[in-house]
């Protein structure tokens, strides 16, 4: 699983013109999906994230998580996250995993935000041309790589 993680004061995400998940403060997540996923590393990085110390306190130090600001997550599924573009002009998305293995585990790591407390938690439409808008806080911008974060 990849998760380009960004820090916002706001996003939102829409299709086909209609606004179908929108946050204020908290984490845009940007989600790829491999085919080697399992729930189990669905449901570790989902803690991952939920703890995940960026949130500034009152001394200016990132010790605050998504939890102890009570920020929201707007999930975005993103298979691009798995582009392999080291050879020619075109990149290759043989690593990202299947649609009817992705979107659940997508849906799965949306519940499994929820479950832990962060609220509220939205997301995107798996599958569809999506329009995402944020206002990046900081800016803020973290890449996770289950095969790097869960060693």
């Amino acid at each position: 699983m990849r998760v380009c993680l960004q820090r916002v004061s706001s996003a939102s995400v829409t299709v086909d013109q209609n606004v179908v998940g929108q946050i204020d403060q908290g984490l845009l997540l940007l989600t790829g999906v491999g085919h080697d996923d399992t729930p189990q590393i669905i449901d570790k990085m989902a803690v991952k994230v939920a703890n995940l110390r960026i949130f500034s306190d009152e001394d200016g130090k990132f010790n605050l998580s998504l939890l102890d600001v009570n920020g929201g997550a707007l999930v975005v599924s993103q298979f691009t996250l798995y582009a392999d573009a080291r050879k020619g002009r075109r990149p290759s998305y043989t690593d990202a995993g299947k649609p009817e293995i992705a979107s659940p585990l997508c849906d799965r790591f949306a519940d499994q935000l929820s479950q832990l407390g962060v609220s509220p938690v939205q997301a995107g439409i798996f599958g569809a041309d999506m329009k995402v808008a944020l206002v990046n806080d900081g800016p803020v911008t973290i890449w996770l790589d289950s095969d790097d974060v869960l060693r």
